[in-house]
């Protein structure tokens, strides 16, 4: 034991190179469990990614600590979904002091609108879409390459090994759908956050509150939503990880419909669906096996 030591020099290179190694080059914030990921994904070891919103936590009611507000000021780069999911960004980036650069992963994302309160508003909700988290991709890793143009390189390659990873996503989504008839792709879900997802895949959703989990549905809509149930044969009902089922299961008893399971909705799972890739997983077949 005692020979480890008889090279300090050797010991002290040992440290040094271990330090280097874990040095990141960027600094990255993410008000997003989806962007934290995706930031991990293109960034590698070149970036120390800070998540802001941990799994489990509702960004739709999510109000930064003055703990948050330092994390966002010390980081180089903030990422957000964007479409107004962060409602509280401009407070944010008052109280950040303007020294990080905020990139937008959603900005050039075609939007999807719905209605909320009786206005149109966006559907903030582009990461159900595999096509749209494709272009955030792009968009990340540019402005990695940007603010950290010496390992522009290693964020290229990342980027090209994270796009043929969702590609293959993408056809893996295609073929578990195909074992659903179209007859039966109707969604009913707690919250409107699936709207990209049915998009792309044929769907029709049925949510039992809007864009946002913090507005309560009147008797009135969940009268429309049992109605709807019943008419056209919804096979099962899905709540979402970071909400109580209990609404859900209370229409499932009165419909007949079977509760078809938890969706990620407005986020990453903390151990399952921790990632982009196995949170679409776990939906896609969720939503197959509740409904086929």
């Amino acid at each position: 034991m005692k020979r480890l030591f008889r090279n300090p020099l050797a010991v002290l290179f040992a440290i040094l190179v271990g330090t280097s190694s874990t040095r990141a080059d960027l600094h990255v914030a993410s008000l997003s469990t989806v962007t934290t990921d995706l930031a991990k994904q293109i960034g590698g070891n070149h970036v120390m990614v800070n998540g802001i919103i941990k799994p489990g936590i509702d960004p739709h009611e999510f109000e930064p600590t003055p703990g948050d507000v330092r994390k966002v000021a010390d980081a180089n780069l903030v990422l957000l979904t964007g479409k107004g999911m962060e409602g509280y960004l401009t407070k944010l980036e008052e109280a950040a002091g303007g020294s990080a650069k905020f990139v937008n992963t959603g900005k050039d994302i075609s939007s999807l609108t719905m209605t909320e309160r009786e206005k149109k508003v966006e559907d903030p909700h582009w990461w159900h879409s595999v096509e749209n988290m494709k272009e955030a991709a792009r968009m990340v890793a540019q402005s990695f390459a940007k603010a950290d143009p010496s390992n522009a390189a290693s964020y290229d390659k990342n980027e090209s090994a994270y796009l043929s990873k969702l590609d293959e996503l993408e056809r893996w989504i295609r073929v578990k759908l195909a074992e659903l008839p179209h007859d039966r792709r109707k969604l009913v879900t707690s919250h409107d956050a699936l709207g990209y997802f049915a998009r792309d895949y044929g769907f029709t959703i049925y949510p039992v509150k809007g864009v946002s989990t913090a507005e309560d549905p009147s008797s009135q809509h969940v009268k429309e939503i049992i109605g709807v149930i019943k008419e056209r044969g919804v096979k099962a009902i899905f709540f979402e990880n970071i909400e109580n089922p209990r609404a859900v299961q209370q229409i499932a008893d009165e419909t007949g419909a079977k509760a078809g399971g938890s969706l990620y909705s407005d986020g990453l799972g903390e151990t399952e669906g921790n990632t982009y890739d196995s949170m679409m997983r776990h939906n896609v077949s969720a939503i197959v096996e509740g409904l086929k």
